[in-house]
Parts: structure tokens; C-alpha cells; sequence
């Protein structure tokens, strides 16, 4: 019975999770596969997919289901450096190398020593640097800046783009012997736009962590925030989804996260602003207000609009200032200037806000 529960302890742990990644999709779940067998393994793995995806996440997984877990995990981001540096960042230097250059410096394959390397935007790193990072994986060495001797290096490689490696091969960004010898194992991640059903477990994963960064106590997400959530088209993907989160949770602050707390982008596409109301037919009862919508009939000038939308933004907030800008999008003090404008701001109770 304790055999049978440890398995199935571990199978329920693989099927929506794998170490921090978080995805119950078909397509995730491949992904959650092809780790298991890469991970172990001394292979090059080359990682796609959209900014925002979760790339260097799923390199620390690799790094973490590894033998070399033990070691060093160093990530680097090839385009955030600039070409007369990246050598030195990657290989290291000695002393008087170049100017500026005082004294030695270990580069990054020195410092992963025994762990795994994460190359970021393999395909902004020069062409140049190119040659040399193929020729230290294939015999294992490094040679300083401005050193006359080679060292061995026991590094496993993790490579990642957001382009599509083929294009980059083609438009003269990515040495194709490398792309070759990186590509091992390939591991490419879906946008978050299509896999829905990740939207919900991975946002419960995040509000753990952010509860924790912020010291918060929210619960869950209402059933309208999921169903917001799995309606956008998310074009910054996981790293979208948990800024939008951080600020829901903090304005939460405990609960649950309801549509009050998500920003007025998202609030907009529920809602259904400056509709104009069809014409009822004749002898049909009159239309119910909808509380959570804005309506204004044809011939509402600018001015007159924006009035009626922000005073009853701040009669949706119960005349909280703090949020109703947050809503609109407008700074507080650009909510205070249009009060004073109307003439409404005198009239107003205004509470914690």
C-alpha cells in the first residue's frame, strides 16, 4: 500500500506539474514528457517560443531534473549585451586584455562550472562568437580573452530564441553547423493564447507566489476573472498574465480576485461601453439597466461622455477615487482635475479613496 501511494503521489504530481512549470494541456503534458527524458541527459537543448513563454524556466527545469542539480544554473541574455563585451561575459579575460581590463575575470562557462549554461536569444549573439561557442562544444574548451592556454570546462548547454530558428538560419542571424549542434532535443512553447486550459492552474500557481512576495492572503479568482482570462489574446504570455496578477493581488489584498482588481483593458472587454441600445418593439417592457455597462445615445458629445462615464465609474466604486482612476486608466490627480471641472468634486463623499 505505501509503494502504491508513493506512485501515485508521483503520478499526480506529473500530471498538471512538473517541478514550478504548471500546465494540463495536451501539448503540456508532451512538453512535461519530452523533459523527463531530456533532463537526465548530458544533450544541447534548444528552447522556442514567444517572449514571455516561460523559457528560462523551462531551462531551470532541465537544470533541475539533471544530474548536475547540485551545480550552478547561470542564465545570460545574448541581445542585452553588447557585442564588444559578449566575449568577455562568455569566455572571460585576462588582465590587460583590453582596456579597462584590470584584472582577470572568469567567464560565464568558468562559473557553470559542473552546471548548466542558459544561452538566451541565441540568434542576436555575433557571428563571430558564434564560431568560437562551436568549437568549445565540440572539444570542451575555453580559452580567456587575451590567454595563451586553453582549459577544459564541463558545461551543459541550454540554448533559446524567440525566432523561429529555420528563419534565423536563412536571414544570416544563426550559423547553421551551430543550430544543427544545439538541436538536440527541441523544445518548443506554445503561446499562452492557445492552450485555455493552462490559463486557470497556472494563474493559481502565481497567486502562491505573489501571496508570498507581497505578504497577501488571496484565496482564489472568481469565475468572471478566469473566464476574462481565457477570453484575451495575451500577446506578453505568462509573464503578461502574472504582472496583471501582481497587481490583482494587491489590491485584493485578500479574498478573492474579482473583476474590480483586474486593469480597465480587461474590464472593458466584459463590459459593453457607448453601446447604443436597439429600439425595443412596440408594447415590449422596458429594457433593465445593466449596472456594469455605460450607455450613451447617438449625438452624446465627447465632453458629455466622459463626464457620465467617469461619475459613474466612481458611483460603481462607491465614490472611491483610488480605484475609479485605476479603472479609467487616469492618474488621481487627473481624476481630481476633471471633478473640479465639473464642478463635482464638492458633492462627492469620498471614502478611503
Amino acid at each position: 500500500m505505501r509503494a502504491e501511494k508513493r506512485y501515485l503521489e508521483r503520478q499526480l504530481s506529473y500530471k498538471g506539474s512538473l517541478g514550478e512549470m504548471v500546465g494540463a494541456s495536451p501539448r503540456m503534458q508532451e512538453i512535461f514528457a519530452l523533459l523527463q527524458q531530456a533532463g537526465p541527459s548530458k544533450a544541447c537543448v534548444l528552447i522556442t517560443g514567444e517572449s514571455g513563454t516561460g523559457k528560462e524556466l523551462v531551462a531551470r527545469t532541465i537544470h533541475a531534473l539533471s544530474p548536475r542539480r547540485q551545480g550552478p544554473f547561470i542564465a545570460i541574455n545574448c541581445a542585452a549585451l553588447p557585442e564588444t563585451l559578449i566575449e568577455s561575459e562568455l569566455f572571460g579575460h585576462e588582465k590587460g586584455s583590453f582596456t579597462g581590463a584590470s584584472e582577470r575575470r572568469a567567464g560565464c562557462f568558468e562559473v557553470a562550472q559542473h552546471g548548466t549554461l542558459l544561452l538566451d536569444e541565441i540568434g542576436e549573439m555575433p557571428m563571430q562568437t558564434q564560431a568560437k561557442l562551436l568549437r568549445i562544444l565540440e572539444d570542451s574548451k575555453v580559452r580567456r580573452l587575451g590567454g595563451k592556454t586553453e582549459f577544459e570546462v564541463d558545461v551543459r548547454l541550454v540554448a533559446a530564441t524567440n525566432k523561429i530558428p529555420e528563419e534565423a538560419v536563412r536571414g544570416g542571424h544563426l550559423r547553421e553547423d551551430l543550430y544543427y549542434r544545439l538541436n538536440v532535443f527541441h523544445i518548443h512553447l506554445p503561446p499562452l493564447r492557445e492552450r485555455n486550459e493552462d490559463i486557470k492552474p497556472i494563474a493559481e500557481a502565481l497567486i502562491g507566489d505573489l501571496n508570498r512576495k507581497h505578504e497577501c492572503r488571496v484565496a482564489d479568482i472568481s469565475p468572471a476573472v478566469i473566464e476574462t482570462f481565457e477570453r484575451h489574446n495575451w500577446p506578453g504570455n505568462v509573464r503578461e498574465l502574472r504582472n496583471v496578477l501582481e497587481r490583482a493581488v494587491i489590491l485584493a489584498g485578500e479574498g478573492s480576485i474579482e473583476m474590480k482588481h483586474l486593469p480597465a483593458f480587461l474590464q472593458t472587454r466584459t463590459a459593453e461601453p457607448l453601446a447604443v441600445p436597439a429600439a425595443a418593439p412596440a408594447g415590449a417592457p422596458p429594457a433593465v439597466e445593466d449596472p456594469e455597462s455605460v450607455k450613451f445615445p447617438i449625438g452624446t458629445t465627447v465632453e458629455d461622455a466622459e463626464k457620465g462615464l467617469i461619475l459613474r465609474t466612481l458611483e460603481h466604486t462607491r465614490n472611491n477615487k483610488t480605484r475609479a482612476a485605476d479603472i479609467l486608466g487616469i492618474s488621481l490627480k487627473t481624476l481630481h482635475n476633471k471633478l473640479k471641472e465639473y464642478g463635482a468634486e464638492k458633492d462627492l463623499r469620498i471614502g478611503a479613496g
